[in-house]
């Protein structure tokens, strides 16, 4: 249990409630019995976490933040499904992040040094990697993955089921129906692919020859007129002659091998 004097006098910690003895609570926030929170980890003022929820340490959570609520599917019944968030992330004003629900994984899981602004919304089962950034009002729907270091423009909606791969950009207010290859930019209503994300690449220092694969790997699958399949085998063949790509070629097969609705292309 949390150190009393962390705790606003008009906050509401439910009994039961695991809170780090470093975790603040800001004024009328409110805590619920099934709810975890790691050492370091702010609650701003007028928060409700609630459910079964597991938040990891250094957090900085705004305040009228909405955490662990109940999934808004018309399926769900009242199952313990969970919300479990790591480390380092700040959760800005009016977010709201749900559990997940039993047809799926029965949780909804954010990763660490995520930066996730004001009125986000991060429905059941999604699955959000590290250091992404979902600026002001993106909704994800359910079931949705966001690969590492993606960065997703405000207004964007993203229908359910869809993933946004690692190292993506999706600018501003965007539809994202189809999934999203790693390494590239995408946006529009509807979705079109704009080029590769070369200034994200090269501001977590991807080696020149790196970048070069993966410009070699957009234009297989957007300008050569390849299907797929034929994209894949090119792709595959490039770590022969640039074997410092592997890692990023060995990432981009194995997204287009599990992309069960279709990429943007």
């Amino acid at each position: 249990m949390s150190n009393v004097s962390n705790i606003h006098p008009t906050a509401v910690v439910a009994d039961g409630a695991r809170l780090a003895p470093s975790v603040q609570v800001g004024p009328y926030a409110v805590v619920g019995p099934n709810v975890v929170i790691g050492a370091g980890t702010t609650v701003g003022a007028h928060c409700v976490i609630e459910g079964h929820t597991t938040i990891g340490q250094d957090n900085r959570i705004f305040q009228f933040a909405s955490l662990g609520a109940a999934p808004q599917d018309k399926k769900y019944a009242g199952e313990p499904t969970r919300l479990v968030i790591g480390d380092r992330n700040t959760i800005r004003e009016f977010c709201t992040l749900n559990t997940g629900t039993v047809q799926d994984r029965s949780e909804t899981t954010v990763g660490d040094d995520n930066w996730i602004m004001a009125y986000v919304h991060v429905a059941h089962d999604c699955a959000i990697g590290h250091q992404t950034t979902l600026a002001n009002n993106t909704t994800l729907a359910g079931h949705v993955e966001v690969g590492d270091w993606a960065t997703v423009g405000g207004l964007t909606g993203v229908l359910q089921r869809m993933r946004i791969g690692a190292h993506t950009m999706v600018g501003f207010s965007s539809h994202v129906s189809k999934d999203v290859p790693p390494y590239m930019v995408v946006d529009g209503n509807p979705l079109a692919v704009r080029g590769v994300n070369l200034v994200g690449l090269r501001r977590r220092d991807f080696s020149a020859q790196r970048i070069a694969a993966i410009r070699e790997m957009h234009k297989l699958l957007y300008r050569q007129g390849l299907t797929l399949d034929e994209a894949r085998k090119h792709i595959l063949a490039l770590p022969g002659d640039m074997p410092e790509a592997a890692g990023d070629v060995a990432l981009m097969d194995a997204f287009l091998g599990s992309a069960a609705h279709g990429i943007a292309r």
